[in-house]
């Protein structure tokens, strides 16, 4: 088509991997970053290659009980080189090839384009997201950036495809190409410093908004050996609690929206100055809305006096980052928890009117040189304080304190390719689908 008028395409890209699911995943950098470049007086257009709403699918509304939550849309593909023995099957999360293509031809050519990634492993959808993009517009400077592009800067350097490759937030590097590709100044003053001067994120670009993300603060003062939040977001920095309370109302009023899903690494901390005075201000706006925490909270954290407000204000999916309950030995993987902190955090909970099906507790699972028996006594431990365990499959991420452990103890080269990290796999298990050790640990976390 005639670009009349030149914009910014913003691009989510697909999925590859062994399993996916929409839990609350949005890319909330990109959509941020749309927010800015509009706010410097920017045209902006998105496609979302993991749009379960896209006009051509099936009506995919969840339900209310999964709170906005819902399936992708997946098409089989064939197994990574490396992964054939791997006995799951392999898919492209994400709505149908040619309704990309088709997407593409509907709309202005863009001046530039930006694609975000996610974990490491799954970058086989973002280099086949990009090369589509090249097929329809080969002369347009596409810009990565994202979690992938971040950890494995230079393996996506030589392998994405994309002319620009971004480390980190980015914001600074996307407006220079904004205004050099597009022969024209930006006319914000915004400030990357300062999180209380960023935009909306461009939410409103969708084609339904199920549920909205949304960060309070950025960071985390923690250095948990497991995590990359230090090496993504160095600093830890909030936003003001009133501009959190109006970006929830604004959302609420205009869009209908009421489910709401905290990004934060780390919600509770300060809480008297942040988390409580925000929740005392929904709570007196009386809206029923639902607040949703996957990230995890610090159970720490979790007094009395918070819990009670959290039940107050709408709080409906409770997470608690335990990791292990092995508390004698974690002091190398992290020192946020204690078996005393975790106990007072569920009875505070449970006294504030959660159920038991709201509290989940986070265990790692497939941690270098971990033990079955290890894992077992993790899900009795939260079994026995009454809430759910949740299994959360442990991925090595370079950069992270335990990357190096995670090299000596994997059966795969974790240096050559990223694929080798997907969590699916239980890289640093040894046969973890020889003899049902997964299945037996799943069915003893599921077991009421």
């Amino acid at each position: 088509m005639n670009n009349s008028s030149p914009n910014i395409l913003l691009v989510n890209p697909w999925i590859c991997d062994f399993a996916a699911y929409d839990f609350w995943a949005k890319p909330i950098g990109l959509l941020y970053i749309g927010s800015i470049l509009k706010k410097a007086g920017y045209k902006i257009s998105y496609i979302d290659c993991l749009d379960r709403f896209h006009p051509k699918a099936k009506k995919n509304i969840a339900p209310a009980s999964r709170c906005g939550r819902g399936p992708y849309i997946k098409t089989k593909i064939d197994k990574p080189k490396g992964l054939g023995d791997v006995p799951k099957n392999f898919y492209r999360y994400g709505i149908k090839k040619e309704w990309f293509a088709e997407d593409l031809l509907s709309i202005k050519k863009p001046s530039l384009i930006l694609v975000t990634s996610f974990m490491t492993y799954q970058y086989p959808g973002v280099i086949e997201t990009i090369s589509l993009l090249k097929d329809s517009f080969p002369d347009v400077p596409v810009i990565l950036g994202g979690i992938y592009a971040t950890l494995c800067f230079e393996h996506a350097l030589k392998n994405s495809g994309a002319d620009f490759v971004i480390k980190g937030e980015g914001v600074k590097e996307v407006l220079k190409l904004a205004e050099k590709y597009m022969g024209q100044k930006p006319l914000s003053d915004f400030n990357p410093k300062d999180f209380n001067s960023y935009p909306y994120p461009t939410f409103n670009l969708q084609s339904k908004i199920a549920y909205i993300p949304i960060m309070t603060s950025k960071g985390c003062p923690y250095a948990c050996a497991y995590c990359a939040s230090k090496y993504l977001n160095p600093d830890f920095i909030k936003r003001d609690y009133n501009a959190v309370v109006k970006e929830v109302f604004f959302w609420h009023t205009k869009f209908k929206v009421k489910d709401f899903v905290f990004y934060d690494d780390a919600l509770l901390i300060d809480a008297k100055n942040h988390i409580i005075p925000m929740l005392e201000k929904i709570i007196s706006k009386g809206y029923n809305i639902r607040f949703h925490t996957p990230n995890a909270l610090h159970a720490k954290n979790i007094s009395e006096k918070v819990a009670s407000f959290m039940f107050k204000s709408g709080f409906h999916s409770i997470r608690i980052g335990l990791e292990t309950a092995d508390f004698e030995n974690r002091k190398a993987m992290d020192n946020k928890i204690t078996n005393k902190d975790f106990i007072n955090a569920v009875t505070n909970l449970k006294k504030a009117g959660f159920s038991d099906q709201q509290i989940g507790a986070y265990l790692l699972t497939g941690l270098p040189r971990q033990s079955i028996k290890e894992m077992e006594a993790g899900i009795k431990f939260v079994k026995k304080a009454g809430v759910t365990p949740v299994l959360a499959y442990y991925t090595p991420i370079p950069h992270t304190r335990m990357w190096e452990d995670a090299v000596k103890s994997s059966r795969y080269d974790l240096n050559a390719d990223p694929i080798y990290a997907n969590n699916a796999i239980f890289p640093c298990m040894e046969n973890p689908f020889s003899d049902g050790k997964i299945s037996y640990l799943k069915g003893l976390a599921s077991l009421s």
